[in-house]
């Protein structure tokens, strides 16, 4: 199905950044294109390129004399049928998995390649790194099926590539991460199906004067070692507003860690930059589905967004399909990290056993240094259906980032099942709402479990703290919960004539709190 982050990318340009000209592929006699598969499944490379010295260093001064240029959008015109694909057409062209690159080779990862067509025109350079060299990688029209399209005869280069890695078992090669469109890129821990996606920069997301969208014109992918359980990827990415470089070191495991290091050359003031951003889809579940007729229990990639604050609170936001286009600011300093999780883990929960939402993962971003001042922005966008991303969630630093300056990000995304949060604080693992007891009220029933609440004497008598910044909170109710071993606690709001209401809950034992916070926005659907 095509997305949201699809949907977006059509449009998308990024200007070209070659190692050296473009040669069109050499022809047989025949018309059909030379070459093959070289010793251990690589792609042939074009003879007029030749290895090139490489030091990442080049990467971001190809950023920074980008930026200092007038931005420049390409050709991305594709020839005949190409040009105009539909989203079934786009998936008849296949690369074939034996001509991988690195397959067959022994090493610990292989490559494959995603055509350009459909909504992924943007031609994208590609290069292996190996022992201090560059060497671009060359497009051959043989490496992909293309079943009742005409093959190419151009060089058309590619659009994307993926990373596969044995995850699951030792003698199969998964496909571990994917970096297609614009900036995108998402991955997958072991045991997990894609889901939410990340990008390298998002500028101005809902926005009125409209959100643009950065793309990553070139990438430079170091050749693993034998036994590494480590690929580092370099990527050159440009749009109207800015350059920036990327290091990504990329470890597949029972989490998959990304450690990104990041530099953006903004040619204008950027003052609603976002960094390190997210991009998934909630559609539906117990805590807002009013107008859904569907068999399933709830419909999401990410369950909500989990803070935890430079001032060491952890806070839980419940994610929200709402009526209107919704934008949440939470203010930070110095953020410790923030994600989009998918707490909900059981079959049960979703029922769905072919989109199998229980098996996507949760994506934690981890600030490596100070951040500064600035808050985690999130954008919750009305959806009709589950083929929509829907959900934007990233850093927003308080100070613009000024034109012809140099801003460098440090993080680490962990792409996992469960983040661990603060061990002291049980974690909230639902949220429901219906009908309230009286005319006009909504009643609200969430789930808290974790050691803090394990621990508590038979005898304890916890309180449920909640605040509303309008309106009134009624009845509010906090009890063990002896099916699910942790707590239960309910409350009613009575909204009176407001359309948006905030709202707090925490379970407190005194002045010691035993549950993170809890925070949610009501609107009237």
């Amino acid at each position: 199905m095509a997305r949201r982050r699809d949907l977006v990318l059509g449009s998308l340009a990024a200007p070209l950044l070659a190692a050296g000209p473009r040669p069109a592929p050499a022809q047989t006699a025949g018309g059909q294109q030379a070459g093959g598969q070289q010793a251990g499944g690589r792609p042939d490379r074009a003879a007029p390129f030749d290895p090139a010295p490489f030091d990442p260093a080049q990467v971001r001064q190809a950023a920074r004399d980008l930026a200092a240029q007038p931005y420049r959008a390409p050709d991305n015109r594709l020839p005949g049928a190409l040009n105009d694909l539909d989203y079934d057409a786009y998936r008849k062209l296949r690369f074939i998995p034996g001509r991988a690159l690195w397959g067959g080779s022994g090493l610990p990862f292989s490559l494959q390649f995603f055509h350009r067509g459909f909504l992924y025109k943007d031609r994208v350079d590609l290069h292996e790194v190996h022992d201090g060299r560059a060497e671009p990688i060359r497009y051959d029209p043989t490496l992909f099926e293309f079943g009742d399209l005409p093959r190419p005869t151009e060089d058309l280069g590619f659009a994307g590539f993926r990373i596969h890695y044995a995850l699951n078992r030792p003698d199969y090669q998964d496909e571990v991460a994917a970096f297609l469109g614009a900036s995108y890129f998402r991955a997958v821990a072991k045991g997990q199906g894609y889901g939410l996606s990340a990008r390298g920069l998002a500028i101005r997301t809902a926005e009125p004067q409209g959100e643009e969208f950065p793309a990553f014109r070139a990438f430079w992918i170091e050749r693993p070692r034998p036994g590494a359980g480590a690929l580092v990827v370099h990527a050159l990415l440009d749009s109207p507003s800015a350059a920036a470089a990327y290091r990504f070191t990329i470890r597949p495991g029972q989490e998959t860690v990304f450690d990104v290091e990041s530099v953006v050359f903004p040619r204008v003031e950027i003052a609603a930059a976002g960094i390190a951003p997210l991009t998934s889809m909630f559609f539906f579940d117990p805590s807002d589905r009013v107008g859904v007729d569907d068999f399933r229990p709830a419909v999401h990639d990410s369950h909500g967004l989990m803070l935890a604050t430079g001032g060491g609170d952890q806070i839980w936001r419940p994610l929200a399909n709402p009526r209107d286009l919704q934008v949440s600011a939470f203010a930070d300093a110095n953020p410790r990290g923030f994600g989009l999780l998918q707490r909900k883990r059981r079959f049960a929960d979703y029922d769905d056993l072919e989109a199998r939402y229980e098996r996507r993962p949760s994506l934690w971003v981890e600030p490596i240094g100070d951040w500064g001042e600035g808050f985690v922005h999130l954008v919750e966008i009305p959806t009709v259906g589950e083929i929509h991303d829907n959900i934007v969630a990233a850093w927003r630093p308080k100070q613009p980032l000024k034109a012809k300056g140099e801003h460098g990000f440090t993080y680490r995304l962990r792409w996992c099942a469960a983040v661990p949060g603060n061990e002291a604080l049980a974690q909230f693992t639902g949220t429901a709402s219906g009908v309230g007891g009286a005319a006009g009220t909504r009643l609200f029933v969430l789930e808290a479990a974790g050691k803090a609440l394990n621990e508590l004497p038979p005898d304890a008598q916890p309180a449920l703290a909640t605040w509303s910044s309008k309106g009134e909170i009624r009845n509010p109710v906090a009890l063990r919960n002896p099916e699910t071993g942790g707590w239960r606690l309910s409350f009613e709001l009575a909204p009176g004539g407001e359309r948006l209401v905030e709202l707090r809950a925490q379970l407190m034992l005194g002045e010691r709190p035993l549950t993170e916070t809890w925070l949610y926005r009501w609107t009237p659907q």
